[in-house]
C-alpha cells in the first residue's frame, strides 16, 4: 500500500520538472482600409433644432418652397375674396340701376298726369263761371297740384333718375370687365402681392366714381364744366406682365414704327374723340340746365295763375298754358333722358381719357421688358377703338401727313 501510494507522487514531480513548450501560432490576417462617411455640415438653424430635440428638420429647400408656395396660395385667397366682392357689387349696382330706372319712368308720368289734371282744373273753374264753392275747389284743387307738380319736379331735377341710372350700368359693366381681368389673371397668370394692391385701388376708385347712396355721395349733376368721368386710380400701375412665356421676342415686341404709331394714334384720340364728345357734353349740359329749371318755374307760375282763376281774364290763359308747357318740358327732360345722355358723353370721354393714359404712360416707360407686350398691346388699342390692325396702321399714317378726317373709334 505503501508503495502504491508513493507512485503518484513520484509520478507527479516528474511532470512538474518537464517543461512545456507551447507558441500560439496567428495567422496574418489582411490589411482593411475602412473609410469614414464625412460628416455632413450643418446649417445654424438645423443645429439648433438637433440641439432643442427636433431630429427630424425639415430640409432648408423644402421649407423655400413651402413658403413659396404658402406665399402664393395667401395671394390666390386674397384675389378669390375680392372676386367675390366684385360680383356681388355687379349684382348690387345691377338691381339699383334698374330700380332707378323705374324711378325716371315712374315720376315722369305721375308730374305729368297731375300737371295735365290741373290744367284741365283751372280750365273747367274759368269756364264755370261765378263765385263759390265748386268754383273755390277747383281752384284749390288746381294749385294744390300745380305746388305738388313743381316740388316733385325740383326734386327729379335734383337727382336727374335717367342719369343715375346711367351711372349704375356703366358701373354694372366696369365692375364685370375687372371681374374678368382678374379670372384671367388667376387662369394663367402668377399673381403677386402687388396685384392684389392694384386691383383693390380698381375696385375703390370704381365705388368713388359711381357712388351707390344718393345723400352725401351723389355725383354732381350740373357741375360749372363739363369733365369726363374717372374710375382708375390715379398713379395706377399699368399691365407689365406678359403672359406669354414661350417664344420671348427681341425687344418684347416693340419696334420705333410702333412707338411712332402709337403716338399718332394719341394724337387723333385727343385732337378728335376726346375733344368732340366735350363739345356734346357741355352742349347736353347747357339744355338740360335750362330744362331743368323751366318745368319747376312754369308749373309755379301756373300754380300762381290757377290761384288767380276768376279774378280775370288772363289768370286760366296763364294757369293753363303754363301747364301744358311744363308737361312738354318734363317729357323732352326725361322721357327723352337728357341726364343719360350726359352721362354716355361722361363715361365716352373717360373711356378715351384712359386709353391715351394708358398708351403715354406705357411710351413713357423705357425698359422694354417692363412693358406689355408691342404685338398684344397694338391688338387691344385696334379693338378698343372698333378697328382692325391694318386701318389702325393706316389711321397712323394719315395723322402723320396731317390728312386725318375721321375719328379714331369706329365704336362710338
Amino acid at each position: 500500500m505503501a508503495s502504491v501510494l508513493l507512485l503518484p507522487s513520484s509520478s507527479s514531480s516528474c511532470c512538474c520538472s518537464r517543461k512545456i513548450n507551447a507558441a500560439i501560432h496567428v495567422p496574418n490576417l489582411p490589411k482593411l482600409s475602412l473609410s469614414l462617411p464625412k460628416i455632413p455640415m450643418r446649417s445654424l438653424g438645423e443645429e439648433l433644432n438637433i440641439r432643442e430635440g427636433f431630429i427630424n428638420t425639415i430640409p432648408v429647400e423644402k421649407i423655400n418652397d413651402r413658403s413659396h408656395n404658402s406665399s402664393t396660395n395667401i395671394v390666390t385667397t386674397q384675389l378669390y375674396a375680392i372676386l367675390e366682392a366684385v360680383a356681388d357689387r355687379v349684382e348690387m349696382h345691377a338691381n339699383i340701376g334698374e330700380q332707378r330706372d323705374n324711378w325716371n319712368t315712374l315720376l315722369l308720368n305721375s308730374i305729368n298726369m297731375i300737371t295735365l289734371t290741373a290744367a284741365t282744373m283751372a280750365g273747367v273753374a274759368a269756364t264755370a263761371g261765378g263765385i263759390g264753392m265748386p268754383l273755390l275747389a277747383l281752384k284749390l284743387s288746381s294749385t294744390l297740384l300745380y305746388s305738388a307738380a313743381t316740388g316733385m319736379l325740383l326734386i327729379i331735377n335734383k337727382i336727374q333718375p335717367s342719369q343715375l341710372a346711367e351711372e349704375q350700368r356703366n358701373a354694372t359693366r366696369l365692375f364685370k370687365q375687372l371681374q374678368s381681368q382678374i379670372q384671367t389673371m388667376l387662369a394663367i397668370g402668377t399673381p403677386t402681392q402687388e396685384d392684389v394692391k392694384e386691383v383693390m385701388e380698381k375696385v375703390l376708385a370704381l365705388d368713388k366714381a359711381y357712388p351707390l347712396p344718393l345723400l352725401g355721395a351723389m355725383l354732381e349733376k350740373f357741375p360749372a364744366k363739363f369733365e369726363p368721368a374717372v374710375w382708375w386710380p390715379k398713379n395706377q400701375v399699368l399691365q407689365k406682365k406678359n403672359f406669354l412665356h414661350e417664344g420671348k421676342q427681341c425687344n418684347n415686341g416693340w419696334s420705333e414704327e410702333l412707338e411712332m404709331e402709337m403716338r399718332e394714334i394719341v394724337k387723333v384720340v385727343e385732337r378728335k374723340d376726346i375733344e368732340d364728345y366735350v363739345r356734346l357734353g357741355n352742349l347736353a349740359l347747357k339744355i338740360n340746365k335750362t330744362l331743368a329749371i323751366s318745368g319747376p318755374l312754369l308749373t309755379g307760375i301756373a300754380a300762381l295763375g290757377s290761384a288767380f282763376v276768376g279774378n280775370g281774364s288772363w289768370a286760366p290763359i296763364v294757369a293753363v298754358v303754363s301747364g301744358a308747357l311744363a308737361s312738354t318740358v318734363n317729357a323732352f327732360e326725361h322721357g327723352g333722358q337728357v341726364g343719360m345722355v350726359i352721362e354716355m358723353y361722361r363715361n365716352c370721354g373717360g373711356f378715351f381719357q384712359l386709353l391715351q393714359e394708358s398708351i403715354e404712360t406705357t411710351l413713357e416707360e423705357r425698359d422694354l421688358e417692363k412693358r406689355e407686350n408691342g404685338e398684344l398691346f397694338e391688338m387691344k388699342v385696334a379693338l378698343k377703338l372698333g378697328r382692325s390692325l391694318s386701318q389702325l396702321r393706316e389711321l397712323a399714317r394719315k395723322s402723320a401727313s396731317s390728312h386725318v378726317d375721321e375719328f379714331a373709334s369706329k365704336l362710338f
